[in-house]
């Protein structure tokens, strides 16, 4: 009886009739995702950040943390360094690289962390309602009061730094958002016809929210984790900055600014180009997120 959330009669016939004209939903995917530049352009940056993420040990031309006195703070195009080298020496395009595998980890498992726990305690509060409803709403509205990037350094200072404590601050600043989502969406989906004939019928109340309301939030929650990802990455880059996040020597776009800084004027490229590296990735991020959203939207006007 599992049904989803609008009929074929809300969503746009033209997109309709080539979704189902289609050769399954990666062709239909791909074929959209064809027709949006700045989709394609997202889905391109998201390839070459998880190549380098993954490969960035064989593609990385120098050991990140190799220091060499000797040539330190060279420009640019200097001595086989493509993109100059720190003030130890350290050759800047391979610290980047390695740099790209940490924020990739910590934005998707603080994603995962945080859609978990946030998911949960949404479909919690808008199916069961009452004083359930109002104290994680109300938790909800406590955590919203502070804003992000501090509560993220409050919550590192006390529970320290170090890769896991990052994710875990930011799970802990950022599951907010996937709880008020995810209640609107099952506050809508309880005065679904299907719901109301399943309760009538004395379905199981765990039933009914494992088989017919989950499966109805992986749109939302699929849309909001793409565009989540990035706001991660920048908040790891700013707390990196800030000295709270990963600690040197271990290679970060965050801690890389924040040595750079000093050097501002007579080393632009320290922070040029981790500052670019964020930029980008958390553009491309966005971009995708953007395209998917629309995509996945049932009620999607496109062309």
């Amino acid at each position: 009886m599992n049904q989803t959330t609008v009929t074929e009669s809300n969503v746009n016939p033209q997109l309709l009739k080539k979704r189902k004209a289609g050769s399954g939903k990666a062709g239909f995917y791909l074929r959209q995702l064809k027709k949006s530049p700045s989709g394609m352009a997202g889905f391109v940056i998201i390839l070459i950040v998880l190549f380098l993420g993954i490969f960035g040990s064989w593609v990385a031309p120098y050991d990140p943390n190799l220091a060499e006195l000797s040539k330190k703070l060279l420009p640019p195009m200097s001595e086989g360094h493509l993109l100059g080298t720190d003030q130890l020496g350290r050759d800047i395009l391979s610290r980047l690289i390695h740099g790209t595998s940490v924020s990739l980890i910590i934005g998707s498992c603080a994603v995962v962390v945080a859609g978990a726990v946030g998911t949960t305690l949404g479909v919690i509060a808008g199916y069961f309602r009452g004083w359930v409803d109002t104290i994680i709403m109300r938790l909800v509205d406590v955590v919203l009061s502070f804003p992000f990037i501090l509560l993220v350094l409050v919550i590192n200072a006390v529970i320290g730094t170090g890769l896991k404590n990052i994710i875990l601050s930011l799970a802990i600043a950022g599951w907010v958002i996937y709880a008020r989502v995810v209640r609107s969406e099952v506050l809508a989906l309880r005065e679904k016809e299907f719901i109301v004939s399943c309760v009538a019928t004395g379905v199981p109340r765990w039933e009914i929210i494992l088989k017919h309301i989950v499966p109805n939030l992986f749109t939302p929650i699929i849309v909001l984790s793409s565009l989540q990802i990035a706001t991660y990455i920048i908040a790891e880059a700013s707390i990196s900055f800030l000295g709270f996040g990963v600690q040197p020597p271990q290679p970060a776009w965050g801690n890389m600014l924040s040595e750079g800084k000093d050097y501002i004027f007579s080393a632009w490229w320290l922070i040029t180009f981790p500052g670019i590296a964020i930029v980008v990735t958390a553009l491309g991020v966005n971009l995708f997120g953007d395209w998917l959203r629309d995509v996945l939207d049932p009620e999607l006007k496109g062309n």
